[in-house]
């Protein structure tokens, strides 16, 4: 029998939203912080052990303040620990809390979210558990709609991709937690800094990693009109 455990990597700054230095999982949507929409989805799911929220230390207690005010019925549910310097970085203390306050094991699976990804749905939490158990990992994606150029350099168009075999990668991502934790060791500085999606880790090893058919709304709050269109999604109950 699994255990699964929720790791919402929460780490990121906002540097692009323009919001003074209060990282993008934190600003408000319809009356409630991006982060608290999305904990919500991981809540309601049920599968989980435990939900790990994972941010820099300085805005541990922040978070934790949310949740009491926003999500005091799961709070219980919930834990909040500090993050890496990476998000691999992070994840990797995502597992190290496990290990310190449970069980890991083989048959340990982590899903992991952004925190600012707040229209995660319950079929996609399902399927990624589902498949990450069929194939040993799991990413969610979406079919590529536009075409894909080429550019190294970024200023000339060297080669057109065909879109038909393209992906546009999305999370959750889910894995065996002990699994991931053993190839992460296995790579150099060098591969470490290089390969910042967990999910390569297990292509460059030639293991398998099984799709889960996201949705176009499950986008990340990334650029101020993200935030806009957010709220209109919110407002208008489309997830």
């Amino acid at each position: 029998m699994v255990m699964v455990f929720g790791l919402v990597l929460a780490g990121g700054i906002g540097s692009r939203m323009g919001n003074n230095g209060k990282p993008k999982q934190f600003l408000m949507a319809c009356g409630k912080p991006v982060i608290i929409h999305t904990l919500e989805k991981f809540c309601i799911n049920g599968a989980f052990i435990k939900i790990i929220v994972l941010c820099p230390s300085e805005w541990v207690s922040y978070t934790q303040g949310l949740i009491e005010e926003y999500l005091s019925s799961y709070k219980k549910n919930i834990a909040v620990a500090s993050g890496g310097n990476s998000r691999n970085n992070t994840i990797m203390e995502g597992i190290r809390y496990i290990e310190d306050n449970y069980i890991l094991d083989d048959s340990t699976i982590i899903v992991t979210h952004d925190a600012a990804r707040p229209f995660i749905n319950n079929r996609i939490i399902s399927e990624n558990i589902e498949t990450a158990i069929r194939y040993g990992a799991a990413t969610t994606a979406v079919p590529a709609t536009d075409t894909i150029l080429y550019c190294p350099g970024g200023q000339t168009v060297e080669s057109i991709t065909d879109r038909q075999a393209l992906y546009m990668c999305q999370t959750p991502q889910t894995f065996f937690a002990k699994e991931l934790r053993e190839l992460y060791n296995r790579l150099s500085d060098n591969e470490k800094e290089q390969l910042t999606d967990a999910s390569g880790i297990y292509i460059k090893n030639k293991l398998p990693v099984g799709i889960v058919q996201g949705e176009m709304y499950n986008f990340k709050i990334t650029y101020p009109n993200d935030l806009v269109v957010a709220e209109e999604y919110i407002k208008r109950g489309i997830v």
